[in-house]
């Protein structure tokens, strides 16, 4: 029986951190559960010493079902919209979490098989493994980083470290102090720990007073004006958004219409907002939308599909005075069995009715769109979730983006917490370089976020409209901005694996300083 309750309470655990990114009965953020999630289950690991078997296994169910509480909504797009038999898209979901899993499976096995139970540096060892972990999903087989546990700090405390470490330097702080609240709690007995107590209280609540007190004046960004923009929510159903007479008749309609009379300076549609590539598009369709913003004080950025009947990209055109050609940015993270195949997969989606095919990826670092003075670079779909990729915008501070824009469509997943989610993951990347993020999305969320991580215009959710507000463009360099866009992720690999591979020379010398004393 304590067997099972340990498993219940550690998977139980799990689910409250899939929580914690998104609760499901408002959407927000809630970093002090995603801080008592991970607390509940280094208790559970610091019990289970020596096992490192049980502990592994105690983290993959840990992982399994915070991965699977986190992305269960792909089951949405499986079975609603691919049409896949509702236990095989179920088995498809439990089966990417469980692989994922096998990652911090690994950490707590070497967290518990090496770590001295009660010693300090047994919370920089959890915090290094731990972050590893998170590392690894975002990297490994194109990388599926969804739900990454620092999301959960775009509010609170920790939030204002995100411009310094990123989501996933903040996420190894708050898996240090989940760590230290958990070993003070089980060795209370022992007075060492005060000092280091004393210190996480300080990490986690002194930053956010400061920024309090100082408002925006600790921001790294400094104004560069503002621009007015429109943002086309067409909410065309998924089920409908490729049918001939359908979703696509309405969708070249109500898009069409609103391109030619929405009268703002910017005007942006969501991700493949016109279905069709130009070739299949009604004539004259592509060339009215270009001669309509030719001339004037207007530009516009299209959501569409280009390819030649071969290679597609997943493409938004720019369309503004003056131009001898659109402006074109080509998505460059692409979605594994969405957007490309894996190898020996093509079995699997074949059993889906999903226009599944392989694109081709843009480049890394494409050049913004200029227009009245701001440099809008865009990302498309879950590319946003790759926060050193788009640092690499940021190398070349005289050229650097000044107004980020996402443009998605989510509608794949229904009316589900992925959309509260993605808020989210807006959120943390406006939050890392202090720049505005602008979201157009078919269903939601479409949004305005400022440089602060604040939502400040938003559509309702699952409508058709138009956004139209004010954003101010931002210049200037964070530090997470800085050291991401020339050395990536490297820092944060680096010291973690210098901390675990220090942990192992102690541990060494400790087997061989107990094995001399016996002698």
């Amino acid at each position: 029986m304590k067997t099972l309750a340990r498993a219940l309470g550690v998977g139980g655990a799990g689910l409250a951190q899939a929580a914690a990114i998104a609760a499901p009965w408002n959407g927000q953020p809630l970093w002090w559960l995603q801080l008592l999630s991970l607390a509940a289950l280094v208790w559970q690991l610091d019990a289970l010493r020596p096992s490192w078997r049980s502990a592994a296994f105690h983290g993959w169910l840990f992982a399994t079902a915070w991965l699977c509480g986190t992305f269960w909504w792909l089951f949405i797009s499986m079975h609603t919209y691919g049409g896949l038999a509702a236990p095989l898209a179920a088995l498809a979901v439990f089966a990417l979490a469980a692989a994922l899993a096998l990652y911090y499976a690994l950490a707590c096995a070497f967290f518990v098989a090496f770590s001295p139970a009660g010693r300090l540096h047994a919370t920089l060892l959890f915090a290094a493994l731990w972050t590893l972990a998170e590392l690894l999903r975002n990297s490994l087989f194109t990388g599926f980083p969804w739900g990454a546990g620092g999301y959960a700090h775009v509010d609170g405390p920790l939030a204002a470290y995100v411009p310094w470490l990123g989501v996933y330097g903040v996420g190894a702080l708050a898996a240090g102090i989940a760590t230290l609240a958990a070993l003070v709690i089980r060795h209370a007995r022992n007075r060492a720990w005060a000092a280091p107590v004393g210190v996480a209280l300080v990490l986690l609540c002194v930053p956010a007073l400061i920024g309090a007190a100082r408002g925006d004046a600790d921001d790294a960004a400094q104004s560069r004006g503002r621009i007015e923009l429109a943002l086309l929510q067409g909410n065309i159903p998924q089920d409908e958004k490729f049918i001939p007479g359908g979703g696509i008749a309405t969708a070249l309609q109500w898009y069409g219409e609103q391109l030619q009379k929405t009268s703002a300076p910017l005007v942006i549609t969501p991700e493949t907002a016109l279905p069709l590539l130009p070739s299949q598009l009604p004539p004259g369709y592509l060339d009215a939308i270009a001669a309509r913003y030719a001339s004037g004080q207007q530009a516009a950025i299209v959501g569409l599909p280009l390819g030649d009947g071969r290679l597609y990209t997943n493409t938004v055109l720019g369309f503004g005075p003056g131009q001898r050609t659109p402006y074109r940015y080509d998505k460059h993270h692409l979605v594994p069995f969405g957007e490309f195949i894996p190898g020996m997969f093509r079995w699997f989606t074949e059993m889906m009715n999903i226009p599944l095919g392989d694109f081709k990826a843009g480049g890394l670092a494409q050049a913004p769109f200029a227009w009245q003075g701001q440099r809008i670079a865009p990302n498309i779909c879950y590319e946003d979730l790759f926060g050193d990729e788009i640092g690499a915008n940021f190398r070349d501070e005289a050229n650097a983006p000044t107004v980020l824009l996402n443009v998605s469509n989510i509608a794949w997943f229904g009316n589900s917490i992925a959309i509260d989610q993605h808020l989210a993951i807006s959120r943390m990347r406006a939050l890392e370089f202090q720049r505005p993020m602008v979201r157009a999305t078919n269903t939601g969320a479409t949004v305005v976020i400022d440089h602060r991580g604040r939502v400040t215009h938003a559509l309702p959710r699952l409508t058709r409209g138009v956004l139209v507000a004010e954003v101010e463009g931002r210049a200037g360099i964070t530090p997470y901005a800085f050291w991401v866009s020339r050395f990536g992720l490297w820092p944060l690999w680096s010291l973690a694996v210098l901390i675990v591979a220090a942990t192992l020379l102690l541990f060494r010398r400790r087997r061989a300083s107990r094995a001399a004393s016996r002698g």
